[in-house]
């Protein structure tokens, strides 16, 4: 089979390996297609780095069943499945241990491959209203849009989100708030990419380019209350901002990094708003089934902005560096 890993030099190169088997309890897959996350592009620093030679990354896969371990139940060949984030975390609380599951990861091999193995117990029916390249966009995105507002920030509707950029988590957040009845307040540097979140269902659309000062503008937009949900993918750059334009008892779904690692913003306000901050790392097997119900009840499709050749893997990393993209982007496997 091909497969993609970084070499020294944290350059993807595509080689051929053998084709994995499938142990006790294991299903293999045969690879439609994958997603690429903003993750994967620390991967790849940390490759470029000099650090996890060999690594094959990516965490998004989707595929149909090609084989069956020994003592699996409940899968037929042909059907189409995807992976969870963590190979590990199928259900409950999170445990520290499940991060060294991530696929893609410091310790794991990825899905950028013709062929995956995974336990059983981590596979999750792929939603059957969705293409490949859709359902590929599930298992890290999707499931941390769903795990951090659904699942602990009780979004329903009639509250009101925030919503940093328009990137994959962004559009998933905006299409499950919209979908509850939350209206939806998303921030972006373009204009054009307002018009498209807006076509989505967004309510009102921010540029902070144009309106440094989008915290306040928040507040009046919500009568100077401010929003009852933060899907924070900023990080230090954007933290302080989002904390002002929280509202009373409101939740902040913490999950980014984009703006780069830094020093924490001062949270004293947290406690006057006796608001909650919901750290969030992706999500387990069972988020990603939420998900998939979720979307099928809606008829909601993931937006793919565009769907690179497997092949091509390295021009698909450039594209998703350039940071133009609107949603997610893709990987076709197979043709």
């Amino acid at each position: 089979m091909k497969i993609h890993r970084f070499d020294a030099q944290g350059q993807l190169r595509l080689a051929e390996a053998p084709l994995p088997q499938p142990g006790p309890g294991e299903v293999r897959l045969k690879v439609e297609a994958l997603s690429l996350n903003y993750r994967d592009l620390l991967i790849e620093d940390a490759a470029r780095a000099g650090q996890l030679p060999g690594r094959v990354p990516v965490s998004d896969a989707t595929g149909a069943v090609d084989a069956l371990g020994e003592g699996v139940s409940g899968w037929q060949i042909g059907q189409k499945a995807a992976a969870a984030f963590f190979r590990d975390w199928v259900d409950g609380r999170f445990r520290l241990d499940y991060l060294a599951s991530s696929w893609g990861g410091q310790f794991l091999d990825g899905m950028l491959t013709e062929y995956i193995v995974a336990p059983a117990a981590a596979l999750v029916a792929a939603p059957t209203h969705l293409s490949s390249e859709e359902a590929a966009a599930l298992p890290c995105a999707g499931v941390t849009a769903w795990h951090g507002l659904v699942a602990r920030g009780g979004l329903q509707a009639g509250d009101t989100l925030l919503i940093h950029g328009t990137g994959g988590v962004a559009l998933f957040g905006l299409q499950i708030a919209s979908a509850l009845g939350a209206r939806t307040i998303v921030l972006s540097s373009s204009d054009a990419k307002l018009a498209r979140a807006k076509a989505l269902g967004a309510s009102d659309g921010i540029n902070y380019r144009a309106v440094p000062d989008w915290d306040k503008a928040v507040r009046e937009l919500t009568g100077g209350e401010g929003v009852s949900h933060v899907l924070e993918l900023g990080g230090p750059g954007t933290y302080q901002r989002s904390l002002d334009a929280l509202a009373a008892g409101g939740t902040l779904v913490q999950i980014g990094v984009l703006s780069g690692f830094g020093p924490q913003p001062n949270l004293g306000r947290l406690q006057t708003l006796n608001a909650d901050i919901a750290g969030v790392m992706v999500g387990s097997a069972r988020h990603l089934a939420e998900l998939g119900g979720f979307l099928a009840e809606h008829g909601l499709h993931p937006v793919i902005d565009r769907v690179f050749d497997f092949d091509d893997a390295p021009a698909a990393y450039a594209y998703l560096r350039a940071a133009g993209h609107f949603g997610k982007v893709a990987l076709r496997v197979g043709g």
